[in-house]
C-alpha cells in the first residue's frame, strides 16, 4: 500500500516471480470492473473487490500480492490483509484527493522508505522463511 505513485506496482512486478504469486493491480481490476468511481464508497467497493480476488486465490492454496493504495483504516480493514507493506518513499502522490484522505498506517510488516536493488528481494527471503 502506498501513495500513488511509491512504487506499488514497480515492487509488485518484482515479488511476484520471487514468491510465484498470484498478483491483482488495482487500475487493471478498476479498468476490467469499468468502475473510476474515487469516492469514498468507490473507494470502499474497491477494497471488497481485491478482498474477494485475493481471497479466491488463498483458497486455492496460492500466495497472492495486491498493489493498490487501500488509502484508509476502513478500506484497510475490509480488505484485511496477511501482510502490509508500506511504500512510505513520497509524501505527496498526483492526485490531491487521494493526498487529503490517505492515513499513514499504524500496522505494517514492512516499510520501504527508499528503493535499493535489495528491497524486493529482502521482503521476498523473509515471507519465505515460514513456508
Amino acid at each position: 500500500m502506498g501513495l500513488p505513485g511509491s512504487g506499488k506496482t514497480y515492487l509488485a512486478q518484482r515479488l511476484q516471480p520471487l514468491l510465484r504469486a498470484a498478483w491483482y493491480n488495482a487500475d487493471k481490476l478498476r479498468e476490467m470492473a469499468s468502475d473510476s468511481d474515487f469516492s469514498k464508497e468507490g473507494r470502499i467497493r474497491q477494497s471488497l473487490r481485491m478482498r474477494a480476488f485475493a481471497d479466491f486465490e488463498s483458497k486455492q492454496g496460492r500466495t497472492v500480492i495486491c498493489d493498490f493504495i487501500c488509502p484508509t483504516k476502513e478500506t484497510r480493514k475490509n480488505f484485511a490483509p496477511d501482510v502490509v507493506i508500506w511504500l512510505d518513499t513520497i509524501k505527496e502522490g498526483r492526485f490531491e484527493d487521494t493526498n487529503a484522505l490517505f492515513e499513514e498506517p499504524t500496522n505494517f510488516d514492512f516499510r520501504i522508505k527508499e528503493w535499493n536493488d535489495k528491497n524486493h528481494i529482502d521482503i521476498a527471503s523473509e515471507l519465505l522463511k515460514d513456508v
